[in-house]
């Protein structure tokens, strides 16, 4: 994949990171993305765990950043 030149600094950033992290998968996972041994609903129910683990974390941040006590 050929980067396009010319891209701002924020897209490059991001650029860097998605592949860092796609490296540290494969490394981690033995497999990337191109793998074909999960389905449709396995794809979905792993999108779904990411998104609820993102929740937590917004919610830790916004707690230190209001100091809310725990609950």
């Amino acid at each position: 994949m050929d980067i396009p030149k010319g891209l701002d600094s924020v897209v490059m950033s991001v650029i860097t990171k998605f592949a860092v992290r796609a490296k540290m998968g494969k490394e981690k996972y033995g497999t990337t993305l191109d793998r074909t041994d999960l389905g449709v609903l396995d794809w979905i129910q792993h999108a779904q765990e990411e998104a609820m683990d993102q929740i937590l974390y917004l919610e830790k941040l916004k707690q230190t950043l209001v100091g809310k006590p725990k609950a």
